[in-house]
């Protein structure tokens, strides 16, 4: 019985024990994930106005916009453009449901008819738009459930007809929108008045300029608090994102001076024959090499990593690093090893032949359905165009029919109107199969040759400039690093990653000849010059849990590795004093400076101020308050605009401008003729204006959202 209850109090004990670690992993998973004590959710990319960007429609509309785009767009690059299309879209629908503008069912029927009125599909029989024809083409789409049917040159089904009805009362209801705003702007006559006056007023000045320059840095003091305060007056300019700073040192997977000797050996050593146990015959067989193989273009698309060229390469198409030897070389001859780009390369010259550089050809074409260029008049098959192309051979080489007299067969209607002949150099744009039979061929052959326009019937006219062209067989090893030095590579990077946790990681680096290169980036972006999109490093150095002076490896696909060490965090805020300097220092060096310059103007006048200051005066013709580029000092909108504040004969307090302090003279007011119409001008103005509304427009919905992003913390 004493047996019986220990095992009672153990099992009670057991169950405590698990319900506590139970508990603990539970708790120990919400502060894993800060969304389930935060109320985050973690399939909302973004909140805009209240409305969320759903994580899985998002990542879909991603991939379509990834296919659409060929892979040309990094999923970055395709995050950010969906995320930018949705957030117009919600910003712009939003407006649209508080203002009540909707696209009404007859106003989409007459959008309709603007889309599609040039569709024989809904025309009837006089060529008119027939809106019973397009509500039985929409009825038979429903009908399908989901098959598609042919409109125009497009297959819709009914999902995608939806999806462009949509889109078209989106565009419609959009531009009503703006239109409105629109019809809400305008020009007053005050307005275009200042306009006309801002060109056609001038004032003539001389003036006098003491360079913030004749003041030496060194006797300008600048204090933290002064940045500071700088900073406080002018915070629109240091508003910065959160960002981060990087240092990183790079190991590179590249192939050693041991791995490039060992290739160039390997391709010499496919020159010979060589023996080789054959486990089968229990025999040791001649296994023929480079000299004595007999189907050239099998042994070097078995050894080469890039395929058999059966051409004939001009001068100008040899590599460039061995072109004068290979030209040199006799048939059968070898040159190489040598390095051509990222391979080395061994070279046999197979045969050399005179080749034009330029050639006339006639030619009937005769295309098929799906070929290139092909128009809807083609019906026939691949099959059927060459049995016609060969039945026209046979025809002119029987001598029946000259070439000339069955032109009316080709669809070529250019070279039709020349008697179907075609001149081109061989470096031109033309089909390679077509490019081929005219330049390897001889003046008055004839021939079928398929190309991807249909088939056609070629006759070789005229050759010109026979220059020696080289046919070359070419094995070509990629330069690679071995399994030893990628091996070395990583011993070398995890290395230098223990080292880190006890030296200075410049230090470190300098010891083993590694150059530290610094980045900074924000939490949304993805690039790290040299090394391409990066978003794990990225996202590793936005994580909470990374601190300053952490370090880590991260594997770089196709580079090798990188050990990325954060030197400083950066939040969304203000610049600090140290970054903000970099901008400030220049500016309150000159507001302090202009105090000094101003202590030291005693005099009135512009003459005797250039005088006590040791400066000349100087002049400045036709200044016009739209143009505030001051002759003799550069671009000075304070003292133009000062100077058109001031009477005729009057001369100005000091002014502070960007290169100086200023005291300006205004010697002649030339006053402009006021106009009796100003319609011109205000269509001017009007037109300029409601050019802008609409990227002024949005960006102002934008700074007015209230928008949550979460794309960092979500998809990236």
């Amino acid at each position: 019985m004493a047996v019986l209850n220990k095992i009672r109090q153990r099992s009670l004990v057991l169950i405590l024990v698990i319900a506590m670690a139970l508990f603990a992993f539970v708790i120990g998973d919400l502060f894993k994930n800060s969304d389930a004590l935060s109320g985050g959710n973690q399939d909302v990319i973004a909140t805009i106005n209240g409305k969320n960007i759903n994580r899985t429609d998002f990542q879909q509309k991603v991939k379509n916009y990834q296919d659409r785009s060929g892979g040309r767009q990094t999923s970055t690059q395709a995050m950010n453009a969906i995320y930018n299309q949705e957030l117009r879209k919600i910003l712009l629908e939003t407006e649209f449901e508080e203002l009540g503008l909707v696209v009404e069912i007859d106003e989409m029927r007459d959008l309709l008819k603007t889309s599609f009125s040039s569709y024989p599909e809904f025309q009837d029989e006089n060529g008119q738009f027939d809106v019973n024809r397009l509500n039985a083409f929409i009825a038979n789409l429903k009908d399908l459930n989901g098959e598609t049917a042919p409109l125009g040159n497009f297959m819709v089904n009914y999902e995608s007809w939806a999806n462009n009805e949509q889109t078209i009362a989106s565009n419609a209801v959009q531009q009503s929108y703006y239109n409105l705003i629109k019809a809400g702007i305008g020009t007053t006559i005050t307005e275009a008045e200042d306009d006309y006056f801002g060109d056609a007023k001038t004032v003539d000045v001389r003036y006098v300029q003491i360079p913030y320059m004749s003041i030496a840095d060194s006797l300008v003091k600048v204090s933290k608090s002064d940045v500071k305060e700088y900073i406080k007056d002018n915070e629109d300019e240091f508003k910065v994102d959160a960002s981060r700073e990087l240092v990183y040192v790079e190991f590179k997977e590249e192939a050693s001076t041991a791995d490039e000797d060992k290739i160039k050996v390997d391709l010499l050593g496919l020159k010979s024959d060589r023996l080789e146990y054959n486990d089968s015959s229990k025999n040791t067989d001649t296994i023929p090499g480079f000299d004595n193989a007999n189907d050239i273009e099998e042994f070097v698309n078995y050894y080469s990593d890039i395929k058999y060229s059966d051409a004939f390469l001009r001068e100008a198409q040899l590599p460039g690093v061995a072109k004068d030897s290979l030209m040199k070389l006799k048939v059968g001859d070898y040159y190489g090893p040598y390095k051509d780009g990222e391979y080395y390369k061994l070279s046999k010259l197979v045969e050399v032949k005179q080749l034009p550089d330029s050639v006339k050809v006639r030619h009937i074409l005769i295309p098929y359905v799906g070929g290139q260029r092909a128009d809807a008049s083609v019906t026939k098959t691949p099959e059927e165009a060459k049995k016609t192309a060969d039945s026209i051979l046979a025809e002119i080489k029987t001598g029946r029919k000259r070439f000339i007299d069955l032109l009316e067969l080709s669809s070529d209607k250019v070279s039709n109107e020349q008697d179907g002949e075609i001149e081109f150099a061989y470096n031109a744009g033309m089909a390679p199969e077509f490019k081929a039979y005219a330049f390897d061929n001889k003046v008055g052959d004839v021939d079928v040759v398929g190309t991807s326009f249909g088939y056609h019937v070629i006759e070789v006219l005229e050759q010109k400039s026979l220059n020696k062209t080289y046919k070359l067989a070419t094995i070509a090893d990629k330069i690679e690093p071995s399994e030893q030095t990628l091996q070395d590579v990583f011993n070398k990077m995890s290395k230098f990653e223990i080292a880190a946790k006890e030296a200075d990681f410049n230090e470190l680096a300098k010891e083993r000849e590694l150059t530290v290169k610094p980045i900074t980036f924000k939490e949304l972006d993805e690039n790290i010059p040299g090394l391409g999109s990066q978003r794990e490093i990225v996202r590793w150095a936005f994580e909470e849990d990374t601190d300053v002076n952490d370090y880590k490896n991260f594997p770089i696909s196709g580079f090798g590795f990188v050990v990325v060490k954060l030197v400083e965090k950066n939040e969304e805020g203000l610049m600090s004093v140290e970054d903000a300097s970099i901008t400030a220092l220049p500016e309150i060096r000159k507001q302090k400076k202009a105090l000094l310059i101003r202590e030291k103007i005693t005099a009135t006048t512009v003459n005797e101020i250039a005088s006590n200051q040791g400066q000349s005066p100087r002049t400045a013709a036709a200044l016009t308050i739209k143009n505030t580029t001051l002759s003799g000092a550069g671009v000075e909108p304070k003292v133009v605009g000062a100077a058109f504040g001031i009477a005729e004969g009057g001369t100005s307090k000091p002014i502070n401008g960007d290169r100086g302090v200023y005291v300006v003279e205004v010697t002649k007011i030339n006053d402009a003729t006021t106009l009796d119409n100003y319609n011109a001008i205000i269509n001017r103005l009007n037109n300029e204006i409601r050019n802008t509304v609409q990227s002024k427009v949005y960006k102002a919905l934008e700074n007015a959202a209230d928008i949550e992003d979460n794309r960092a913390k979500t998809v990236y």
